[in-house]
């Protein structure tokens, strides 16, 4: 893998920590806070691609798992897998993989729409589809119920596609990164 794309993996690593610094919002419907971390796991798959995006977000989960407290409120450590959160968190790189697939495959034609969809389907449908679970099988719930809970997440969740789509398209527009190590023929026009 080229130094370059180890750089970026890593910023967003970094960019998804300082998400966390934003306080989580505890509500008494479900175990799992409502946090900032999902808006800079769109933006990975968004502007880095597949695999960076989800390298990113591997190299995000290892930190976690070694115990440094990079998830919103301070958490880390193998614990936090084990907790209501676990399937969300876990779910995060391939997440982003989908993402960034999605983006480098419509990559000639991408505007704001296109990416918003994209998030929606990595960024909402695939993140809920494995919390949800999870969090069902953890807590013992039945899915429904988790599914049900899982419903207060959706307005953040579409703030973050929107802030998310809006930046990555103005980004990809300027700055395209996901071009950088093709050849030279392959890259977006501008």
């Amino acid at each position: 893998m080229k130094l370059r794309s180890m750089v970026y993996a890593s910023l967003f690593a970094a960019m998804i920590g300082a998400l966390g610094l934003f306080p989580p919002i505890v509500t008494p419907f479900t175990p799992v806070p409502i946090t900032a971390q999902t808006l800079g796991l769109m933006l990975a798959g968004s502007i880095l691609g597949a695999k960076r995006g989800a390298l990113s977000l591997f190299i995000f989960i290892l930190l976690i798992a070694i115990g440094v407290p990079l998830l919103s409120g301070g958490r880390g450590g193998l614990g936090v897998f084990f907790g209501p959160s676990g399937g969300y968190i876990l779910s995060y790189p391939i997440a982003a993989f989908i993402i960034g697939y999605l983006v480098e495959k419509c990559w000639n034609r991408l505007n704001v729409w296109y990416l918003m969809v994209f998030n929606f389907i990595g960024g909402i449908l695939f993140v809920y589809l494995c919390g949800v679970t999870y969090l069902s099988f953890i807590t013992n719930t039945p899915l429904s119920k988790a599914a049900w809970t899982a419903l207060i997440y959706i307005p953040g969740d579409i703030l973050k596609i929107v802030i998310a789509s809006m930046l990555a398209a103005q980004i990809n527009r300027v700055y395209p990164l996901i071009g950088k190590d093709k050849p030279a023929g392959q890259t977006k026009a501008a």
